[in-house]
């Protein structure tokens, strides 16, 4: 993968490192007037688009983990996000490349205050270079990798996600949360 390189070039390289073809990839992309162009030169590529509306760190994720149906994220999301992902995706092996696309000349003054350069493609270790680096999410919708917050009398249900980069270990976590005293679960296994 190569951001310098066409839509359709990418998702080629793409379905031959994973041994699959171009019909077969899922690419997630947020739901964006920006992202009209992109969109169609997917699916002019063959590929199936996955449109959300936000959720761009998390389906960056599913993005690195296998099972999950998607095999790549593109478009323009947040800066911020992108440092999130790179970090998550660094304690995965997976890698990511970036660059910043200011939407406005205050985005582009800003940027370069900063910094940073629009023209330089940043890889993962660029955005997160740390060695101890924890990431953590709880999920609070249903997606890809995480179910949402789940309420019932008295309290909630949530599952998240805990994985660092120097122990590559991945946890998943199963949480009750009881807001009123007295509150009663049954948990179903």
């Amino acid at each position: 993968m190569d951001l310098t390189w066409p839509v359709s070039a990418n998702l080629k390289a793409l379905a031959l490192a994973l041994q699959r073809s171009v019909e077969d990839l899922v690419v997630v992309v947020l739901d964006r007037p920006r992202h009209e162009r992109l969109i169609r030169e997917i699916r002019e590529a063959g590929a199936r688009v996955k449109l959300i509306s936000d959720g761009d760190v998390i389906a960056a994720l599913a993005a690195a983990i296998r099972g999950t149906g998607v095999h790549a994220v593109m478009g323009i999301g947040g800066a911020p996000e992108g440092v999130l992902a790179a970090a998550a995706l660094k304690c995965l092996g997976g890698e990511i490349q970036a660059r910043f696309v200011p939407q406005s000349e205050e985005e582009r003054e800003r940027l370069k205050a900063m910094g940073g350069d629009e023209h330089r493609i940043y890889k993962t270790e660029d955005l997160a270079p740390g060695k101890e680096i924890v990431f953590a999410a709880t999920g609070i919708t249903d997606g890809d990798i995480l179910e949402g917050v789940r309420f019932f009398g008295g309290g909630a249900r949530t599952h998240s996600i805990v994985m660092g980069h120097a122990t590559r270990v991945v946890r998943f976590i199963d949480s009750i949360h009881l807001f009123e005293t007295g509150a009663r679960v049954t948990i179903r296994v």
